[in-house]
């Protein structure tokens, strides 16, 4: 299948060479792996797929769109969703798509947790609940709270966010405001993780550089 015209106009040679390799979501994923995490020294970023691929480095919502724009560059369905914590944690937001009627996810992450989803999954409920039982706090606290519905970013022309050279907060806050589903009812209790759960929490793949900031609420 071609690429979209709109969006297959707006990209550079190198962006379209590079976009047509990486032609399955497991693919992009591993592209996505080998990229050095963005600690955001100088302020908070949501750069745009063409901006992350300059800069070399993303975190989540970066790596969601980056995934985003590439399924769509091949035709293949993918949305954005935001898996929304307690404000005492941080949100994180990945890319899922469908393979064959099941749901799988790409994930950019530094942690040992909260990563990619093979396509195994029923529903989109069914694959946020994969994340539920790791997503905690350093008190083993459960933190996840709620996810959004699939965000399909068609409604958006390419210009707007695969090539954009502001920052979009705006998306974020799109998809932010998006209606949001309970991981669970207000009375369920959840068992605190157990030390050694807590303690794989803290695996990472890329060291914080040694004056890094403090990550901010979007990131995980």
């Amino acid at each position: 299948m071609p690429p979209p015209k709109a969006l297959n106009t707006v990209l550079t040679p190198a962006e379209r060479r590079l976009f047509a390799r990486l032609d399955t979501p497991q693919k992009i994923q591993d592209y996505l792996d080998r990229l050095p995490v963005n600690f955001e020294p100088d302020g908070d970023t949501i750069m745009s797929p063409r901006r992350m691929l300059k800069a070399k480095a993303a975190h989540c919502a970066e790596g969601a769109l980056f995934a985003a724009a590439v399924m769509m560059f091949h035709g293949k369905p993918v949305w954005l969703l935001d898996l929304r914590a307690r404000p005492t944690d941080h949100d994180h937001i990945i890319a899922v798509f469908k393979q064959r009627g099941l749901w799988g996810a790409i994930s950019k992450t530094n942690h040992s947790i909260l990563r990619w989803r093979d396509p195994i999954y029923a529903s989109v409920r069914e694959l946020v609940m994969s994340y539920a039982h790791e997503y905690c706090l350093p008190s083993g606290a459960k933190s996840l709270l709620a996810f959004s519905r699939p965000f399909s970013l068609k409604r958006y022309a390419p210009v707007r966010w695969v090539t954009a050279e502001d920052d979009l907060h705006w998306l974020m806050d799109a998809l932010d405001n998006s209606p949001h589903e309970a991981v669970a009812p207000k009375r369920a209790k959840q068992r605190r993780s157990s030390p050694i759960e807590i303690e794989a929490q803290g695996l990472t793949e890329w060291e914080r550089p040694a004056k890094g900031r403090r990550l901010p609420r979007k990131i995980r």
